[in-house]
């Protein structure tokens, strides 16, 4: 197969000239914006399907895990070249699986902290000066969006708990990491998911990250059932572990504001091993691993 999306690190343009490049061979997708980060990138959604059971897949909403969105793309034209071509992917007909379906896809939910982790000072732009001041001149630990909000603690999900441990941790403005910000949803891109997610009557969602292998499932009182289920199938395919997040990735991330908000499952998906950021080398492996997985999330 002559691939579009290949291993290798993907910076914001190239990011940008891969969807392009995958509505272009592939012309039922729908290519569009769910709106815009701080510096003004967008923030491009992939759309496959025309069901109206909706499934989203939302990748690299930090700087340093930025392989998620290679394997989101990955899958992407995988799964659009086996319904062209009526075949399977990953064992299931990839047309029987979509019956009905539909899966929007967010390759990168954190554009800006990706090019800042991926390439330094030339990532900042406008920011260059407070970032390097943040971050003490050390780009490589940059996980937090351009206004060093960590986007991933910015959801309104336990948000008093989140505060608390944030100061219990001595974090109390910008930061490289893990700065909830200043209040829920005061990042943009924040915003732009939980507004696609009101807007749209999604079933359930599964947040990428890397890594540690780890399937996280639970939050608060409002965990539906089936997130158990679908977690263990999840485990089952993928031999990850099922998880509970403790201290400050207890709260305030997207799958725990979607669990709190519409009482559906939502999934926080660690692939991989290693040290952030996972080497690119590795994207063969790891989708292979999870392929099945990712279909399964459509079908489930």
């Amino acid at each position: 197969m002559n691939d579009i999306i290949n291993a290798k690190e993907y910076d914001y343009i190239e990011l940008q000239n891969a969807v392009y490049a995958i509505k272009g061979k592939y012309p039922s997708v729908e290519l569009g914006s769910i709106g815009k980060s701080v510096m003004g990138k967008e923030l491009y959604y992939l759309k496959i399907g025309k069901g109206s059971g909706i499934v989203l897949y939302a990748a690299a909403f930090h700087g340093l895990e930025r392989i998620t969105s290679v394997l989101m793309l990955r899958f992407a034209e995988r799964l659009l070249s086996a319904l062209e071509s009526g075949s399977e992917i990953a064992g299931i007909k990839a047309r029987r699986a979509m019956l009905g379906r539909s899966l929007v896809i967010i390759p990168r939910v954190n554009p800006d902290g990706c090019d800042i982790a991926l390439k330094g000072i030339g990532g900042c732009g406008y920011y260059a000066a407070k970032i390097y001041n943040w971050c003490e001149g050390n780009f490589s630990v940059w996980n937090a969006n351009a206004r060093g909000v960590d986007i991933n603690h910015n959801f309104d999900a336990g948000w008093s708990e989140l505060q608390k441990a944030e100061r219990n941790a001595g974090i109390y403005g910008p930061s490289p990491t893990r700065y909830g910000g200043p209040s829920p949803e005061s990042e943009p891109e924040t915003c732009a998911l939980t507004n696609l997610c009101r807007k749209n009557n999604i079933s359930h969602v599964l947040a990428f990250h890397s890594q540690g292998e780890e399937i996280y499932w639970r939050y608060g009182g409002h965990t539906p059932e089936k997130g158990k289920k679908m977690a263990e199938v999840f485990a089952a395919s993928t031999g990850y572990a099922l998880e509970a997040p403790i201290g400050l990735a207890a709260h305030g991330g997207f799958k725990d504001w979607f669990i709190e908000e519409f009482a559906r499952p939502g999934f926080t998906i660690e692939v991989g091993k290693g040290k952030n950021p996972l080497d690119s080398k590795l994207l063969d492996e790891i989708y292979e691993r999870i392929e099945e997985m990712l279909v399964l999330g459509i079908v489930l």
